[in-house]
């Protein structure tokens, strides 16, 4: 079964609040044609249309092809948060790859929030982009933890956009009886995805970018002169970017068995009034300790988007809304009376690192994907990477390229298995508290 179809029909935009309150772009053509291009981008999300916006301001003619429309996929489908450093935290980074490139990494994952907010202020992208994200735990050994993380970026990266918050500051600012103090990043920020990325294409566009959708690519045939095969059509170019993250399985065996599709799922509450302020008493983004992560902010309308739960099936659950309650609930016992309005399901990419995949996975074909939860930024970035390695600066491309990338154990036969396994683990965990 095809991830492109399994939970969504073609060539629809799934009913999200995203999509309620989106500017959308008229529908492009499919491609039923045989044509020519210096690089063709196979995904509209934000690492495809990074990578062309920069390489068509660069001089470069670009074709962009998406299966189903801009932003289809998890660029306009997540909880929208700009996360600072890569999705590993830097502790483990320094254990992974030595303090050295740990700073690096640090760097380039600061270069990426720069990068996003500068593309939203030259570019005029109406996209709610606000500062403040908090990391919350659950227990005191976990504020000891995060406090001992803002002592750490302060003293070794010099980073003093970060705090630490008390248990009382954190009730300051969240009043949830789940949470026992974190730490609040104001480097960080949050935004509308689905109006983000639009924005990115609206961009691409101008810069003369040329985009088919409903143009599913069923083969890509490497070469000097690689061509890109859509179910009507062809692309032939000087380079192929890989930019479908979660969606490539069938085009390229290398990205698939790195990266990983899974699910996760987002719900909108009913906006609440003068009760936004049981949730959030500012407007920052929030993620907490769990391994299955929670993550929510307040909508401009005043609704608590939340996003929990986790899947590994190629099907959605049939009640996305009760599958996201129970953890709100968790989180917000005081919203019990609260109404769902919108409940939606996004496939991303993971990889067994939890860091991206960055590599030349054929002759003249470049391929970034795997954000595992850390795309608005990352992927944005390493969009812009490819398209200065294409241009002949391959330096920032090959760094993010030497990180470690495992295979799944079992390749996609038992992958899948295999990670609910682990993942139920750590789920078990999460309850327990341990």
């Amino acid at each position: 079964m095809q991830l492109l179809y399994a939970n969504d029909s073609k060539g629809q935009y799934p009913d999200s609040w995203y999509a309620a309150t989106a500017d959308f772009l008229p529908e492009f053509p499919a491609l039923d044609a045989k044509i020519n291009a210096d690089v063709c981008v196979v995904g509209a999300g934000y690492t495809g249309l990074s990578t062309a916006l920069h390489l068509a301001e660069a001089g470069f003619d670009v074709v962009v092809l998406d299966a189903q429309r801009i932003g289809f996929g998890a660029s306009g489908r997540n909880g929208g948060q700009l996360g600072s450093g890569q999705r590993q935290d830097q502790d483990k980074l320094e254990q992974m790859v030595g303090k050295a490139d740990a700073r690096k990494l640090w760097d380039m994952g600061e270069e990426a929030k720069d990068l996003v907010k500068a593309l939203v202020a030259k570019h005029q992208i109406d996209c709610y982009l606000k500062p403040g994200i908090a990391w919350t735990g659950f227990a005191t050994s976990e504020t000891t933890e995060l406090h001992a993380y803002v002592e750490k970026m302060q003293r070794d990266y010099g980073y003093d956009q970060i705090r630490p918050l008390s248990p009382e500051e954190t009730q300051e600012i969240c009043p949830s009886p789940a949470y026992h103090g974190g730490l609040l990043d104001l480097g960080a920020g949050h935004l509308h995805p689905l109006r983000y990325v639009l924005g990115l294409a609206r961009a691409a566009q101008a810069a003369g970018v040329r985009f088919f959708e409903r143009s599913h690519v069923k083969k890509v045939k490497e070469g000097s002169k690689p061509e890109v095969h859509t179910e009507r059509g062809m692309v032939r170019c000087d380079h192929v970017v890989l930019a479908g993250n979660g969606y490539l399985e069938g085009v390229n065996r290398k990205v698939a068995s790195k990266v990983m599709p899974i699910n996760n799922f987002v719900a909108a509450t009913e906006p609440l009034g003068a009760r936004t302020k049981e949730v959030l008493t500012q407007d920052i983004a929030v993620c907490d300790s769990k391994f299955v992560v929670n993550y929510f902010r307040l909508s401009h309308d005043g609704r608590l988007l939340f996003g929990g739960g986790e899947s590994y099936g190629y099907r959605f659950p049939t009640d996305i809304a009760a599958k996201v309650r129970k953890p709100m609930l968790e989180i917000f016992p005081q919203l019990r009376d609260v109404k769902i309005d919108y409940a939606w399901g996004g496939t991303l990419g993971i990889t067994v690192k939890r860091l991206p995949f960055v590599a030349r996975v054929g002759q003249n074909v470049l391929s970034s994907s795997g954000y595992s939860g850390h795309g608005v930024g990352t992927a944005t970035h390493c969009g812009q990477l490819m398209a200065k390695a294409i241009e002949g600066d391959a330096s920032g491309f090959d760094t993010m390229a030497a990180l470690p990338a495992l295979p799944f154990p079992g390749g996609p036969a038992l992958r899948s298995p295999m990670l609910v396994l682990a993942m139920s683990w750590f789920a078990m965990r999460d309850r327990l508290g341990i």
